[in-house]
């Protein structure tokens, strides 16, 4: 089985934002879509229900016990169904977990760089930001505990995180859940990258004695259906409440067809998302390999965690990077100012795709640069 193995003319009859937004000569490795086809069990499932008619709203908690089960599988979490709720997406629920655990004007802290949304939603719900920058890729777990002793009320965790790739320890996570403990600020984790990793990622929700803790997830990233609307939250026992308290329009986002896809890949696509989790890290050594030939003034070292590089670019002297590469090599990055002010040097680059895409599009970084002998 090999999953990235779709060409550039085969990607372009698709209609979604990675390939439609940018001209038709540009390479697009920037939103995190996917360039796979379908796993054939959601693909069945679907053409099921489209052939039952099966397109009404969702009520049975087939999503909640497909997602325990496999969390069970994948990390040896023994999840509990019932503490779970559906949402339409993954920022939607951490907008609504953070809407009810915490009120205008608290603190929120977040690690940047950090991918945009977490900075709108704290902006949306009135919500005063606490920047916590990662230091050489780490949870900056002293400046962590002022900010949690200084007055924060809740906490933005990305893990494994986005743009880098961190999967954050055992121990780091622990660390975590003592001072938000002793400081009593709600954990509020996105966990949606995690099934791209098996046991050396720890769920926030598996540690002992997490205290107020509220998990919003997808498959919507382990198997490429963010075209098919269906998130989950979970919460420890002592963020019950506050899930509970959500409204209902939380769950009625969610799409029935979404629940019904990500249920299928969740139960019938794990040999899938293994082979998926080794041709992503084969890429990333593919995409470090090619780096150093192509463009040497640069390093890239593979994460362990999501199918996204973060690249500095510096070394290349460059105005903004980004811009350059979109517009002399044609091909296209998220930019890494998206992430944070400071980092308009970098670049977020999307490696979920065929390894003959990944090296026409380096190759057409290194002819971009002149100084650099291609």
């Amino acid at each position: 089985m090999t999953i990235f193995d779709l060409t550039i003319d085969e990607l372009r009859r698709r209609t979604s934002i990675k390939w439609t937004r940018w001209e038709p000569d540009v390479i697009p490795m920037f939103v995190a879509e996917m360039d796979t086809r379908m796993p054939e069990a959601v693909t069945e499932a679907l053409t099921r229900a489209i052939a039952d008619g099966d397109t009404g709203y969702p009520e049975q908690p087939i999503y909640e016990e497909a997602y325990a089960d496999f969390a069970s599988w994948r990390w040896g979490w023994d999840a509990d169904p019932s503490t779970f709720r559906t949402s339409g997406d993954v920022m939607q629920g951490m907008r609504h977990a953070l809407e009810a655990a915490t009120d205008p004007g608290d603190g929120v802290v977040f690690n940047p760089p950090i991918y945009p949304p977490f900075r709108s939603i704290i902006d949306a719900t009135g919500r005063r930001p606490v920047e916590v920058p990662l230091v050489d890729d780490r949870l900056d777990l002293e400046r962590l505990a002022r900010a949690f002793a200084d007055g924060a009320r809740a906490y933005l965790l990305c893990s494994p995180h986005n743009p880098n790739g961190t999967v954050f320890t055992r121990a780091e996570l622990e660390q975590v859940a003592e001072l938000a403990r002793a400081h009593d600020v709600t954990v509020i984790v996105d966990e949606v990258h995690a099934p791209f990793n098996g046991p050396e990622f720890t769920p926030y929700l598996a540690l002992e004695n997490v205290g107020k803790a509220i998990l919003s997830t997808s498959e919507a990233k382990a198997f490429n259906l963010a075209g098919l609307k269906a998130g989950l939250l979970a919460a420890s026992p002592d963020s019950l409440p506050a899930l509970r308290s959500m409204p209902d329009l939380v769950g009625e986002a969610t799409s029935h067809l979404g629940v019904i896809a990500h249920t299928a890949g969740l139960d019938g696509a794990r040999d899938w998302i293994v082979e998926a989790q080794a041709e992503i890290e084969a890429n990333k050594r593919l995409f470090a390999r090619l780096v150093d030939e192509r463009l040497p003034a640069l390093r890239y070292e593979p994460s362990r965690g999501t199918y996204l590089a973060w690249l500095d670019c510096t070394p290349l002297g460059l105005a903004h990077p980004g811009r350059h590469f979109h517009e002399e090599a044609r091909v296209r990055f998220n930019f890494g100012d998206d992430f944070g002010s400071q980092y308009s040097q970098w670049v977020r680059v999307n490696l979920a795709t065929a390894p003959a895409i990944i090296e026409e599009a380096v190759e057409k970084l290194g002819f971009s640069l002149p100084s650099v002998d291609s």
